[in-house]
């Protein structure tokens, strides 16, 4: 049966909005809600924030040019998005008591991560080989940690994923994040290093009995190269596939791997969209790869093509819905 679920961000600017984004994905997602992301309250709810939340032994402050490795202790604002993290658990917690089946979580993956968050001595961890394999590794030690936590207080999910987001990767593996001066890129990581980051990461979640997806909306993207390293699900914007990635998104499938397939707009395009359009762009992409609806339902999720951060609210609910429909089109 095809399902359907969620990036992980939604609108608001609240504390009180991320626990209506609870509520909400609770109940439009029923066979894959999602712990949702409410960015929107700051710079501490963030992507970043949030996976700075979850490392382990490495501590962060905020400086005017964003997050940066203290080389010691957490500072105020590192402490400040752990806080707000278990604040965020607390209301899933409430929220969610008693319900089974799936649930999914997400986290910024260890090259998003480098290519934003700055050594402490200034310019991006992705400037020092030694620092990113230190990243990568207290990344998934902190996982660890994380996906127990969550397993603890929603006691009768039976199947976990972990979602770890990448938008970054392309840009890191093709030599285009910028220096902190803005006038140079940073040297191109090669595809043996990126590949043994994601691996260790994705490793832990795997030990932890939860399952390893990884999900990037940007073109580029090697989906060999994530499959290879681990991941047993792969998230992303159909519209922005190239033929090669169709050909990888149909191998997974074949091997009973998940597909994530992003099909509903992340933003209100002002035109009407609805289930019965997207059941028909969904069959066609099936037809066009050669396979069979009803033999790969079980592993494709369909999903908003992106985060939904800035969407309005009803157009964030409505994705979701759309999302929802149209999976049980194809179910």
């Amino acid at each position: 049966m095809t399902i359907a679920t969620g990036i992980g961000s939604m609108p608001g600017t609240e504390q009180h909005d991320y626990a209506e984004a609870v509520r909400t994905v609770l109940g439009e997602l029923p066979d894959l809600p999602h712990l949702p992301e409410v960015p929107g309250r700051g710079v501490t709810a963030t992507m970043t924030g949030r996976a700075l939340a979850v490392l382990a032994d490495l501590g962060a402050d905020l400086q005017p040019a964003g997050w940066r490795l203290t080389g010691g202790g957490a500072g105020a604002d590192h402490r400040r998005a752990r806080s707000l993290l278990a604040q965020d658990l607390d209301v899933l917690e409430e929220q969610a008591q008693g319900r089974a089946g799936a649930f999914k979580i997400q986290v910024a993956g260890p090259w998003t991560l480098a290519a934003t968050v700055e050594k402490p001595r200034g310019d991006k961890l992705l400037s020092d080989r030694g620092a990113r394999a230190d990243l990568a590794q207290a990344l998934a030690e902190g996982l660890r940690g994380h996906v127990r936590d969550v397993r603890r207080r929603l006691p009768d999910v039976t199947r976990l994923v972990v979602q770890v987001d990448e938008p970054a990767l392309a840009a890191v593996l093709g030599g285009a994040v910028p220096t902190s001066s803005g006038f140079h890129r940073h040297r191109s990581v090669d595809l043996p290093e990126a590949s043994a980051a994601l691996e260790e990461v994705l490793a832990a979640v795997a030990a932890e009995g939860a399952e390893p997806w990884v999900h990037s909306c940007a073109p580029g993207t090697p989906l060999g190269l994530l499959r290879g390293a681990g991941a047993r699900g792969l998230a992303v914007d159909l519209a922005v596939q190239t033929a090669a990635d169709h050909d990888a998104l149909a191998e997974a499938l074949e091997a009973g791997e998940t597909v994530a397939l992003g099909v509903v707009p992340s933003l209100d395009a002002g035109s009407p969209t609805s289930d019965v359009q997207l059941t028909e762009s969904v069959l066609r992409w099936l037809d066009m790869l050669g396979l069979d609806p009803a033999e790969v339902g079980g592993h494709l999720v369909l999903s908003p093509a992106c985060g939904l951060a800035g969407a309005s609210y009803a157009w964030a609910r409505q994705s979701l819905v759309l999302a929802r429909t149209t999976a049980r089109n194809l179910g």
